[in-house]
């Protein structure tokens, strides 16, 4: 049997059964069927976990069509449309005229947009500099996350206190890690060879900066007009199937079986609402500085490749936060103005403004975190809504501040790497490149691996010089 992750027919009965009561199907007869045949009810918190055998295949393949034939609760499409016309129904700030007095590429830029019936306004020195606070602020965030990726809260407070680290103050390392920590808590596989102290040497290879990558490519091929289909047909040119995961590993497994988006993102994939379309929005917005509509109307043709509904808000959300932080004077604008082009009454939107409340309390990083995995911690590590919530919190608790923002994400689990990009990415914009610490940005060495043609061992500045020429003007 294939050992591939996230794809097995009895793992996606498991998710789709959680995926599918969310969505306010009744789902007791279908659970009740599959528990009776020997299927595992649980979801597993792993990429893969038991499979049985090809009986349970073939009734899995059943009663995922069952789980997806069920009826929705209608309030909930009625609130969280996935079509962009709707969703620019509830957000009228996704459709809202931007004002320039310069254009994206000079020295200065003025941007008006609407946010919740209020405008904002920001006069910044807008450049390279800016551009590439983003880039590296993304790969340090990032890369501060990767070794504890998959290590839930506890684990990573448990390494830190053992090692006398806690809170967290800079980068992971084994170094005075007692074996029986490191026995019971181990690093992440993938990424402990390339993200711990003693080994980083450049920015190792992410899928969080994969996507960024794509992103960016599809610009360059297709220019700002590209189509849903332009980024799947980037993703199987591009991007090796063992590179993608969750929502879109089985997205190009159903553009391998010849479907076309949107319904790569719906056909037998019951992780549609996680984090996968999040991480991919950045470059949408830089390339859109102070044009957010723009920027959140680019990630909704990326996102709807994988995503609906809440996945879909999360790269509109940060697509328009990030084009708002590279012209911005503050985070808490930014984050005003992501949540200006997703539905107001949204789940993603109650995520963020939640996080939001307790960053502004700020009880201190236990406190938040207690409360945000009160209200989000029945839901899987990778799903958006936990994750936004998250983000929310971190940003607006470290005041824009890039070392407690990216500490703070991390600190707090889940989707450790994803999380640390996002808050990384709209810190790095608002600070520029050159108001980075060099603790977190000399270990990166200006060089990025990835397995994405063309990109390999790129420099930041390079990719800092072809962001600019793709931004739209």
């Amino acid at each position: 049997m294939s050992e591939l992750t996230w794809v097995q027919l009895p793992d996606l009965v498991a998710h789709e059964l959680v995926a599918s009561a969310d969505e306010g199907k009744d789902v007791a007869d279908i659970r009740a069927r599959w528990a009776a045949a020997g299927g595992v009810v649980d979801a597993p918190a792993a990429g893969r976990g038991p499979v049985g055998d090809g009986r349970l295949w073939t009734l899995a393949g059943e009663l995922l069509d069952d789980l997806a034939a069920l009826p929705a609760e209608s309030a909930l499409a009625a609130q969280e449309p996935t079509e962009l016309t709707d969703i620019e129904a509830l957000a009228p700030a996704l459709s809202a005229e931007i004002a320039r007095s310069a254009r994206p590429g000079s020295s200065d830029l003025r941007v008006e947009y609407g946010t919740g019936g209020q405008n904002a306004q920001s006069r910044r020195r807008w450049g390279p500099d800016r551009l590439m606070g983003a880039w590296l602020g993304r790969a340090a965030g990032c890369l501060l996350g990767k070794p504890v990726e998959k290590i839930p809260r506890e684990g990573i407070r448990e390494i830190l206190q053992s090692q006398d680290r806690w809170p967290l103050t800079t980068w992971f390392t084994a170094k005075d890690l007692p074996d029986e920590v490191a026995r019971r808590w181990p690093w992440n596989r993938r990424s402990a060879a390339t993200s711990l102290a003693e080994n980083i040497a450049g920015m190792p290879e992410d899928d969080d900066l994969n996507y960024a990558l794509i992103a960016l490519s599809v610009l360059e091929r297709h220019g700002p007009d590209f189509t849903s289909r332009d980024v799947a047909t980037e993703w199987l040119a591009s991007l090796p199937g063992g590179r993608v995961f969750t929502a879109e590993r089985i997205a190009y497994r159903n553009l391998l079986l010849g479907m076309d988006p949107p319904e790569t993102a719906t056909y037998r994939n019951p992780y549609r609402e996680w984090i996968g379309a999040q991480i991919r929005g950045d470059v949408y917005g830089w390339v859109n500085p102070g044009d957010p509509a723009a920027a959140a109307r680019m990630a909704w043709r990326d996102a709807t490749v994988s995503h609906v509904r809440s996945g879909v808000y999360g790269a509109m959300f940060v697509a328009a936060m990030c084009a708002s932080a590279v012209v911005a004077d503050g985070v808490d604008e930014a984050i005003e103005v992501g949540l200006s082009v997703i539905p107001p009454e949204s789940r993603y939107a109650a995520a963020v403004r939640r996080g939001v409340e307790l960053g502004r309390a700020d009880a201190g990083p236990e406190a938040g975190f207690d409360a945000i995995y009160v209200d989000y911690g029945h839901l899987h590590w990778v799903h958006v809504l936990n994750n936004a919530c998250l983000v929310a919190y971190a940003l607006t608790r470290s005041r824009g501040d890039f070392s407690d923002a990216i500490r703070s994400v991390v600190m707090g689990g889940w989707d450790t790497d994803s999380n640390g990009a996002t808050v990384g990415s709209v810190c790095g914009a608002l600070a520029g490149a050159r108001a980075l610490p060099p603790s977190w940005v000399s270990p990166l060495r200006n060089r990025l691996a990835s397995s994405v043609p063309g990109f390999d061992g790129i420099g930041f500045d390079a990719l800092t010089d072809r962001t600019l020429a793709a931004t739209r003007g």
